[in-house]
């Protein structure tokens, strides 16, 4: 294991040294036949935005022609348009750094929710799968994951629409192209080095962080740290990076509906599948391989409660998540002078506190008690569920999504154990996995036509099912299933062949006293003697 991880690192500096080498050669070539100059990036952004980004910027702003022929009789007014663009676009970019810290921020709120909703035995090592998976999962990221997700995106017009990442690795079927992958960016040098890419590598970095985090709380409790620091590298690298790259950086899911006439193709506004079903999916297999906690179930498969050692802790993290979740909401416009975000964000709280409350219902309805787990988590369906149609939907459509996430929930989470048997200690399944699907879906249905014109090259706006675009649900759909196969067989495969190089679960003996101190060296609760009824 030492071998393997001084390799990793010799092998992570040499390439970061001779990247930019590489990526510059690969520009010159693909830019040689053109006879346009080609983009250049700006590392310092103050060419960044300009008069160009004054047109149609809002309702009446110059057309391209007034700006040309004001360049050439009025240059003051040029001069001032000039400032006036570079502005909207520094504003766009502040907009989307300061989202990106705030889902940054919810990596707290993941480490307090599992770390609550689990043992005090191995209270440090949930922990440090938190904090760790933060910094493997970015250094993974930055080799590989941001240019193969994002390398092939081309311009986005908000932070200055200079076509800096434009090289995507494309099959052609059926008469259209279908892209893969991106083939530009890698360890943010050559193109990508520029400071709106910059910002743009720190937004889609915490999303992707997310994703990682999820399935550290569903195999918590058991699952060794070696095996996880080697997922940590394996999902940031390939596995998110490539779906992601199909919705949101110009693959295939996304062309369906310039490709086939599916709606607008596959949508996903922020991440309801690409960030958290594939966590909820990826968490899914993990769990399931590595199999129960000591005395989950009898015998006879009847599952036992394993209460969590501080739910004050865990309900806290979830509140935490909800207030970064703004940012991951709002923050996909990537761009502040849009000014949909005020619809999102009120879409985004009445998600989570109708999600709350139906779960709350369903479990004393059915149970006797507003079970306090079940509702922080259905705040989270809630979250998770509108996260794809937040900018399609208006608020009474938001409520109703959220209020099935709370009941669909509930009803996931007692399927999984009882019938799957699958131990989740943190309901992540649950939560980011089957309410992932559902919001994908929900987007399809309830999206309704007054926002997305001209979104993935599709003019007119987008709707759902209920609207009149039964094309949309179907390529929702597809946008499921293919999360669904693609992730699960990856995985399956993944942990698979890594169970025969690290063992993917801690000795019986290490489980039964708790992983904090064989695993990570640290005991969170020192100071107590934790026994065996009480840990």
């Amino acid at each position: 294991m030492r071998k393997f991880v001084m390799v990793l690192f010799l092998a992570m500096f040499l390439a970061a040294a001779v990247a930019p080498g590489i990526s510059l050669a690969q520009d010159a070539a693909s830019a040689a036949p053109a006879a346009a100059e080609p983009a250049k990036p700006d590392p310092s952004g103050a060419s960044i935005g300009g008069i160009a980004d004054v047109v149609n910027a809002t309702n009446g702003a110059p057309s391209k022609d007034e700006l040309d022929s004001m360049s050439k009789t009025e240059p003051l007014a040029a001069k001032l348009a000039d400032v006036v663009g570079h502005n909207r676009i520094s504003l766009n970019v502040v907009w989307t750094l300061v989202c990106g810290f705030l889902v940054m921020f919810m990596q707290l709120g993941f480490a307090l929710a599992e770390t609550g909703f689990t043992r005090a035995k191995s209270a440090s090592h949930t922990m440090a799968m938190n904090i760790m998976v933060y910094g493997v999962g970015m250094l993974g990221y930055w080799i590989c994951g941001f240019a193969l997700q994002m390398g092939g995106v081309g311009a986005v017009a908000s932070l200055g629409n200079i076509p800096l990442l434009d090289q995507e690795f494309t099959v052609s079927m059926f008469g259209s192209d279908f892209g893969l992958f991106g083939t530009k960016g890698f360890f943010l040098t050559g193109d990508a080095y520029d400071a709106s890419m910059c910002a743009l590598f720190l937004f889609q970095m915490v999303f992707m962080d997310t994703a990682a985090t999820i399935p550290t709380g569903a195999m918590a409790e058991r699952w060794s740290f070696k095996s996880f620091v080697i997922y940590g590298f394996f999902m940031s690298m390939f596995v998110y990076p490539l779906y992601a790259n199909w919705l949101w950086g110009g693959g295939w899911l996304s062309t369906l509906g310039k490709n086939f006439g599916l709606g607008h193709g596959t949508l996903d506004f922020a991440g309801s599948s690409v960030v958290h079903m594939t966590g909820g999916v990826a968490a899914f297999v993990g769990a399931k391989l590595l199999g129960p906690r000591l005395g989950k179930f009898k015998p006879d498969g009847t599952p036992v409660a394993i209460p969590g050692h501080h739910i004050p802790m865990a309900v806290a993290g979830c509140l935490v998540l909800a207030f970064g979740w703004f940012g991951f909401n709002t923050g996909s416009t990537l761009s502040g002078t849009d000014l949909r975000i005020g619809v999102i964000a009120a879409n985004t709280m009445l998600a989570s506190a109708a999600g709350a409350f139906s779960a709350m219902m369903y479990m004393w309805v059915f149970f006797g008690k507003p079970d306090l787990s079940m509702s922080a988590n259905g705040l989270l369906a809630g979250l998770v569920a509108i996260t794809a149609p937040c900018a399609f939907v208006n608020p009474p459509a938001a409520v109703l999504i959220g209020l099935l996430a709370g009941v669909i929930l509930c009803m996931s989470v007692l399927f999984v154990e009882r019938t799957l048997k699958v131990d989740d200690p943190v309901g992540a399944v649950s939560v980011h996995g089957t309410n992932g699907a559902w919001g994908l879906i929900a987007l399809g249905l309830f999206a309704d036509g007054t926002y997305g014109d001209k979104l993935n090259g599709v003019d007119g706006t987008v709707k759902g099912l209920f609207y009149g675009d039964g094309g949309q649900l179907m390529a929702q759909l597809l946008g499921v299933v293919t999360n669904v196969v693609f992730v699960s067989v990856s995985f399956y495969v993944f942990f698979k062949l890594l169970g025969l190089i690290v063992p993917m679960r801690v000795a019986a003996d290490v489980e039964e006293e708790g992983l904090d101190q064989q695993e990570v060296g640290v005991i969170a609760y020192p100071e107590f003697n934790l026994s065996k009824t009480h840990r």
